[in-house]
């Protein structure tokens, strides 16, 4: 399903879950205004198809005594396939890197990374990351406070979008 072929209930039925994946079929029906078969078998569709790709808890980090947030802007000395795969790679094997995004231009990667404390950010940071193989330079900003973390996209605008180009 290219996300053209999205009917308004199905983009209805992802901004529900996007907002509350916890809520029931029948629940996510009636918000929808559909049926609860029909519903499922949206969802499920949505699902195979790869439009929802997991339900997750939104768990606060500093309450379970992950105190430090760091962005960690990494330079690769090469930038061949194989080694940007490589080192994509290497970040699923570390658990204090939460995401990892290749950019364009003076960075190669931004990593957000999560640790119960600076001490231990240190030790991954020098024994780690930068010594990783093809690892050039990493640049750190420690996060002080976040003033926004919304997960998904923005439903409204894609609407919004979609009718003006009708």
């Amino acid at each position: 399903m290219a996300h053209s072929k999205l009917d308004p209930i199905d983009r209805m039925i992802l901004a529900e879950l996007q907002a509350d994946g916890r809520m029931t079929n029948v629940e996510l029906a009636k918000r929808v205004g559909i049926s609860a078969p029909p519903c499922l078998r949206r969802v499920r569709t949505l699902e195979e198809s790869g439009y929802i790709r997991g339900y997750h808890a939104d768990v606060d980090a500093r309450n379970l005594g992950f105190e430090v947030q760091v962005f960690a802007m990494v330079g690769l000395e090469r930038q061949a396939e194989s080694d940007l795969s490589a080192f994509e790679a290497k970040c699923n094997d570390w658990p204090l890197v939460r995401e990892c995004h290749m950019l364009n231009g003076e960075v190669d990667f931004i990593l957000k990374c999560v640790a119960p404390d600076l001490s231990s950010f240190q030790t991954f940071l020098t024994e780690e990351l930068t010594s990783a193989d093809n690892v050039a330079s990493v640049k750190t900003s420690l996060v002080i406070r976040g003033a926004k973390d919304l997960p998904g996209v923005p439903f409204d605008v894609l609407e919004e979008r979609l009718k003006i180009n009708a």
